[in-house]
């Protein structure tokens, strides 16, 4: 049976500001710009006592905790942070699945230095990054990567938490639904509103009804709830898309102006493809309204979108789509996705039996 450990920074970039800066230490702060169209990246665990929040407006934010100090951001240093996170990930195994700066999947069943408990290795890696790095991090471990990622969530800052093979059933009933990977807020409402509030009331929904409501991600659920998740830790992890967006000091209806931000979008995503020789045959134009409502219109074609000619003139029909008359634009983005080695269907999630031999 695989072992998968989930490790999870801190407040990362937070803590990395209070580690640099001694003055910040024990203060309430938020990584952030300080503009008024500007979100909270992270916020420290002293701000988030006030209800600060990663990805709630600055404004928003400032009413909430008005002490609140605002950092930029640093994104090269915690770039250089995470890969020194990484070496001390690779002195345990080389099966490391990044899912971002600050957190990764590790499949340590066969481990570098032969370390036959995966919660040893978990406390150990948790050691070292307080030691080398002076920060701390949050691990979880399990079978899979879903109870894994789970644990980590729940022993916040600085834990450790293990869901064992012979647990993990009771472990799943008794978590409320809203602590489920993958379930956002609406699909939470969505199944309080048939009546599922825990992991065991999930299961006891048939196969056929989740589907039914959820689509392919009712396939996902039915076996959350059952324990399976046989997505194995991708110590390579393809790109899907290249992107870039743009929010505005003041919410634009005049379509002329919008042509003009949309050109200056487009250059910058021709750099970032270049940067990253990223080949896509889908341009995706996101749209976020003053409202905060947002939109996407996409478009498939039979020739790469590389150069300003491709994606210029799509990225102007997809916005001719746009009535920014009626509904001024706080913010658009594009993205070009749909490469040739991607796979264009879902990932497989498959039934099984679990295998209890830890």
């Amino acid at each position: 049976m695989r072992k998968v450990v989930h490790i999870d920074m801190d407040s990362f970039f937070a803590s990395v500001e209070q580690r640099d800066n001694p003055e910040l230490r024990g203060v309430p702060i938020a990584v952030a710009h300080d503009q008024p169209r500007s979100v909270v990246t992270t916020a420290s665990y002293e701000a988030r006592r006030y209800g600060v929040r990663s990805a709630q407006p600055v404004a928003t934010a400032k009413r909430k905790c008005p002490q609140l100090v605002l950092v930029p951001p640093r994104m090269q240093v915690y770039k250089a942070v995470s890969r020194q996170m990484h070496d001390i990930f690779h002195r345990y195994t080389d099966i490391i699945e990044p899912i971002s700066l600050d957190e990764a999947f590790l499949d340590v069943t066969d481990n570098k230095p032969g370390i036959p408990l995966a919660m040893d290795i978990a406390r150990e890696i948790k050691q070292a990054i307080r030691q080398e790095l002076h920060l701390t991090a949050s691990a979880g471990v399990s079978y899979n990567k879903f109870l894994a990622k789970i644990a980590s969530d729940l022993r916040k800052p600085d834990g450790l938490c293990v869901v064992h093979p012979t647990k993990a059933q009771d472990f799943i009933d008794r978590l409320p639904i809203e602590d489920f990977w993958l379930v956002g807020p609406k699909t939470a409402s969505t199944m309080h509103q048939m009546g599922i509030f825990t992991g065991r009331q999930l299961r006891e929904m048939s196969h056929e009804r989740l589907v039914s409501v959820f689509g392919k991600a009712g396939h996902v659920y039915y076996d959350f709830a059952r324990g399976i998740d046989e997505r194995p830790v991708m110590a390579e992890r393809e790109r899907k898309s290249v992107g870039c967006e743009q929010t505005f000091l003041e919410d634009i209806s005049n379509p002329s102006a919008l042509i003009i931000e949309i050109y200056h979008i487009v250059l910058e995503l021709v750099e970032r493809i270049r940067r990253s020789d990223f080949q896509g045959y889908t341009l995706t134009l996101k749209v976020k309204f003053a409202d905060f409502t947002q939109i996407t219109r996409s478009q498939t074609e039979n020739h790469l979108f590389r150069t300003k000619q491709d994606i210029l003139p799509v990225a102007k029909r997809l916005l001719k789509e746009i009535d920014s008359s009626k509904h001024p634009v706080r913010l658009l983005g594009l993205s070009v996705s749909h490469s040739l080695a991607q796979e264009t269907s879902a990932p497989e999630w498959k039934e099984g039996e679990l295998n209890l031999d830890w």
